[in-house]
């Protein structure tokens, strides 16, 4: 054994001088920083929810809520795991300041404080921005998909709900049939006086779990009647409802593959990448959370972003209008638009035809492999469109559509009456169609084409290029380093605090390490000013 290292202290050796808790951890561990950060703060909120007068004293909030962020930063979510950590874990022991967490007041605890919550993301950023780590000058929004708490293939159809429903009603009725005679010889043979309107307990169950179908079957009617106002056919691809987690929606995996999902959103100022609002939708109509993004920016922090950056699902013409009413200079992608060079359909005199030789360069619809709509002039002062051909499109009627969130639009549809016998009536007209060619226009057509055009400017796009790295890289630590990729909890509201709890812990862990940087820097120039 004269090789070997002795141990510094047998197990069985007593001490005149124990160790502190606090000697334990070192004067530079990032858990002081943490801990000190959070004893600023303002805890009200979450001290409101406690009785303060019944009951044995309770531990505080901020320390069960330090343990939680503190576990989230470390890879932890599991709160058994975590009741693990602060009996075993000297930072974790430190932090929780000696105080035994079971997992079932983590538990509990995780989705009690949405307020307090939100108040405690709000009171991070506000630091950040006292520091001018958060400016507001561009804020990127961005979304993702994680998995639900619920199985890829634990969903259901309409049609299978309907094969449940009918089978258990099938089952109730007799079920019904034979308490109404079992309680009938009761009161004849024993005159019990006993209420024949209570419902057995295996009964009363079944009765639950009928009006729980019922409920499915609505949700899931209602999302066919989406599809359908999409133009999907429910009976080809119905839509599905998740059985565990019946908030959630069977979407696109961006792994792979389709799986019951939420869409997290997030808003991040791309000066530093600090988060500064979070959100989650069980769709993918990001574009809906936009502008009440932006709002609650303002309301949360009491000033209005200068430019947001988000990708083209949230390029709609309800949004460009809106965001314009707030003075938000907005940037996303849309297609620049074609200039004369690559579209010979833009003509100085619309009414003159397109030359035959240039008809290959038109462009053409991916989907449909006819002439696009911008293949089409329009002349604002007459109000109509020209074809290539060079023939009138004058306005025809006004339609509307809902789409699946229930939102009507309205359009002028415009139609030429000189296609039969065109040369390029093969092209441009459906093979099903018996009448004219048809261009539609809704209101905001002209901001989209104005929008183009901005986005088409080099500086416009070198500012949407920040987009990029600062509003996705967040999603990537959350999902690798905090090992977000399936959410422990289930429905939209419980979701919606677990991604709050994540944001703030993402947060804090960038305070942290920025203050621990100025820290260290005004350490080496005071050691400088010394020297």
């Amino acid at each position: 054994m004269g090789y070997w290292a002795q141990a510094p202290m047998q197990r069985e050796q007593m001490t005149l001088f124990a160790p502190t808790l606090d000697a334990m951890i070192g004067e530079g561990h990032p858990v002081r920083l943490f801990d000190e950060i959070l004893a600023g703060c303002r805890w009200s909120e979450w001290e409101a929810e406690y009785d303060g007068k019944r009951g044995q004293p309770p531990i505080h909030p901020r320390i069960i809520a330090s343990v939680i962020l503190y576990g989230l930063l470390r890879g932890i979510r599991s709160s058994r795991v975590l009741e693990y950590a602060v009996t075993h874990n000297i930072d974790f022991l430190w932090l929780a300041q000696g105080h035994s967490l079971d997992h079932s007041t983590i538990c509990g605890f995780r989705t009690k404080f949405r307020q307090g919550l939100k108040d405690l993301f709000r009171q991070l950023n506000q630091i950040a921005m006292t520091m001018g780590l958060i400016l507001l000058k561009e804020v990127g929004l961005d979304g993702t998909r994680v998995k639900a708490n619920n199985g890829r293939f634990e969903t259901l159809t309409a049609a299978g709900l309907q094969e449940q429903l009918s089978a258990l009603d099938t089952i109730i009725e007799e079920m019904l049939q034979q308490a109404e005679g079992a309680d009938a010889a009761d009161q004849e043979l024993f005159e019990t006086g006993r209420s024949t309107q209570q419902l057995p307990p295996n009964l009363a169950e079944l009765k639950s779990r009928q009006e729980q179908l019922k409920q499915a079957l609505e949700k899931v009617q209602a999302a066919d009647e989406a599809r359908r106002r999409e133009g999907i056919d429910p009976k080809k691809n119905p839509a599905q409802l998740p059985t565990t987690d019946s908030d959630s929606r069977v979407l696109p995996n961006k792994e792979g593959g389709y799986a019951p999902n939420y869409t997290l959103m997030a808003a991040t100022d791309v000066h530093r990448g600090f988060l500064v609002d979070d959100d989650v939708i069980a769709s993918t109509s990001e574009h809906l959370v936009t502008v009440p993004t932006v709002d609650r920016i303002e309301e949360n922090y009491g000033q209005r972003l200068e430019n947001l950056l988000a990708d083209g699902a949230h390029a709609t013409g309800p949004n460009m209008e809106a965001l314009e009413q707030r003075g938000v200079e907005f940037f996303s992608h849309l297609p620049s638009p074609k200039t004369a060079g690559d579209n010979p359909a833009i003509r100085d005199d619309p009414p003159q035809a397109v030359p035959a030789s240039e008809w290959e360069k038109l462009p053409r619809n991916p989907q449909t492999k006819k002439l696009d709509k911008s293949a089409f002039v329009y002349d604002e002062e007459k109000d109509v469109y020209f074809c290539p051909q060079g023939e009138p499109l004058p306005y025809h009627e006004t339609k509307s559509k809902v789409d699946a969130e229930g939102n009507r639009t309205y359009f002028r549809v415009y139609r030429c009456e000189q296609c039969e016998g065109c040369s390029l009536n093969p092209e441009c007209r459906s093979d099903k169609s018996k009448r004219g060619r048809t261009v539609s226009r809704d209101e905001h057509e002209k901001r989209r084409q104005q929008f183009a055009e901005k986005m088409a400017r080099p500086e416009s796009k070198a500012t949407y290029a920040k987009r990029l790295h600062g509003a996705e890289t967040p999603f990537a630590i959350l999902k690798r380093v905090l090992g977000l990729r399936q959410f422990l909890l289930r429905g939209l509201e419980k979701v919606k605090i677990e991604w709050s709890w994540a944001c703030t812990a993402f947060n804090l862990g960038k305070l942290v390490r920025e203050v621990g940087r100025l820290r260290a820097e005004f350490s080496n120039l005071m050691a400088e000013g010394e020297g």
